[in-house]
């Protein structure tokens, strides 16, 4: 079985800046052999769901701003600047970049957390769509779909890490 310190090692940035998710999801004894991305997915998302609203709160806020100050500056995870650059948000106009953050900021001052979606197989029109209409949302509803989408961005980064099961 693998060690506490080399699953949080290894897992603990599936949730962005999270390693408590890994940790928790060891220490219950919930990740077993072999690990495939389906089943560590199901540990971690567990403990996430069972967070309290105030740590889901931090993962949310964890996460960058779509084409936001980070990844202008490179201090992007390197998940996070895969996923956005193959979304095509490392290539925006001067229009849409000043579009992306215009709608950043109305919506971490609606929201109190950033625009989270899983831009895996998306373009920045897709985004930009989603992020339009989602910023319509009540409260409530759009946690909901924030968090939701983080557990999907976990499942492809898990995806990507780990084979799955015969």
């Amino acid at each position: 079985m693998m060690s506490r310190e080399d699953f949080v090692s290894r897992f603990g940035g599936v949730f962005e800046h999270s390693p408590f998710i890994a940790e928790r999801a060891y220490d219950a004894g919930s990740v077993t052999e072999p690990l495939t991305a389906s089943g560590v997915h199901a540990a971690l998302t567990s403990v996430f769901r069972a967070a309290s609203q105030e740590e889901r709160l931090g993962v949310l806020n964890a996460h960058p701003d779509l084409a936001g100050r980070l990844a202008i500056s490179g201090e992007l995870t390197e998940d996070s600047r895969k996923e956005q650059s193959g979304a095509g948000l490392d290539r925006l106009s001067p229009a849409e970049h000043a579009r992306f953050t215009e709608l950043n900021s109305a919506y971490v001052e609606k929201f109190g957390f950033p625009f989270i979606i899983a831009v895996k197989g998306l373009g920045k029109g897709d985004i930009l769509s989603a992020f339009e209409t989602r910023i319509g949302n009540g409260r409530d509803e759009e946690f909901a779909t924030a968090t939701a989408q983080v557990e999907k961005i976990a499942l492809l980064r898990l995806t990507s890490m780990l084979p799955e099961a015969e």
